[in-house]
Order: C-alpha cells, then sequence, then structure tokens
C-alpha cells in the first residue's frame, strides 16, 4: 500500500501535531504538545521516504538535496496548511521533518510580547535579532513584529527567508518577500 503524504499530513494536523516526522526504518511520527508520538502503521521504508519527499520538491530543491543531502522548503497544501519541509538524510535512508506553520499571523498582543517589541518595529533602522533553539517561537515573534509593522505605518517591508514560511499580505506596507534559492541566490546578494 502506497504511503500518501497528504494524508499523514492532514492526520498530523487533525491531531494538532506541530511536527510530522518520517524516518527510513520507523513507523512515522507527530509531534504533540511536545511529545513525540508513533503513528499506528508499520515502519517506512528508505523508498517510501525517499519518494514522498522527493515528489513535493522542485526540481531546485531535489538539486539541493542531492549536492548537499538535505534542502530546506515550504509545502503548502490548500485548504489545510503550509509546512516547513527539513528533508535529509540519516543513517537508515531518508527522513524529513513537516513543520506545521499557522495560517492565522498572532498579533504581538496575542503572543503576550512585552512594549519593547512593539517599539522595536516602529524604528525607522537598525539591526533587531531573535534567536534561540528550535521550536521556541522566533518565526512566530517575527511574523508578528512584520504584522505589527504592516498593520501600523507604510512602509516597504523586505523579507528574506529560507524558506518563506507565514505568507504576509500587504496591508498599510508593500511587503515583498524573498526566498532563498528561488527569488534570490543568497541573503548577501538580496541585500
Amino acid at each position: 500500500m502506497a504511503v500518501d503524504i497528504a494524508q499523514l499530513l492532514a492526520f498530523a494536523v487533525k491531531n494538532n501535531a506541530s511536527d510530522l516526522h518520517l524516518s527510513s526504518g520507523v513507523p512515522p511520527m507527530i509531534r504533540v504538545d511536545g511529545d513525540m508520538k508513533r503513528i499506528n502503521m508499520p515502519p517506512l521504508s528508505h523508498k517510501e521516504v525517499h519518494s514522498m519527499v522527493y515528489d513535493i520538491m522542485n526540481d531546485k530543491q531535489r538539486k539541493a538535496y542531492e549536492e548537499f543531502f538535505e534542502t530546506d522548503f515550504s509545502f503548502e497544501i490548500p485548504k489545510l496548511a503550509r509546512f516547513r519541509v527539513n528533508a535529509f538524510n540519516q543513517n537508515r535512508g531518508a527522513g524529513a521533518v513537516f513543520r506545521n506553520i499557522p495560517s492565522v499571523i498572532l498579533s504581538l498582543d496575542d503572543l503576550n510580547a512585552p512594549k519593547i517589541f512593539r517599539d522595536l518595529c516602529m524604528l525607522p533602522r537598525g539591526l533587531v535579532l531573535v534567536t534561540g533553539p528550535t521550536g521556541s517561537g522566533k518565526s512566530t515573534t517575527l511574523a508578528g513584529m512584520v504584522n505589527h509593522c504592516n498593520d501600523n505605518r507604510p512602509d516597504h517591508i523586505i523579507t528574506i527567508e529560507d524558506p518563506i514560511e507565514f505568507v504576509h499580505d500587504s496591508k498599510h506596507c508593500l511587503v515583498n518577500q524573498r526566498e532563498v534559492h528561488r527569488d534570490t541566490l543568497g541573503f548577501s546578494e538580496a541585500l
């Protein structure tokens, strides 16, 4: 029986999983509230994982995967969700992690962000670093900050991302989102 990536992702979303993990040699797993849970199905073969991931990549992503043995990209299933994907190789074969990107961008108020975040959004220039471990909310925080700027000032926002996660509409700002290796050769070239 062929394993369908869309069905696995729909199952993950239905079960409020933050991530779907595919790893050759073990059953698919989801992360719910920080805990890993196996999906009740047989272990996936290298061929199954590789096919599922390879089939959703474009030519550039496939080339990067073949050359570097890993790649990051975004993937969307309309009317379901958008995902950040990390495809990689591991000792048993192919692997991938699909991170569910929320469809609604949370406001800084929703995030209970301190006032300093709003103040930073209103500065005319400067450099702000948002750092932290995987899953700590960096992308969500940055999306909330971009959204705050977009709601409160007439300006031009350019993001350079690898890959684009949250998609922003132009409201008070013109928002141009550029994805590395799709819209620009790299971060330094985009600057």
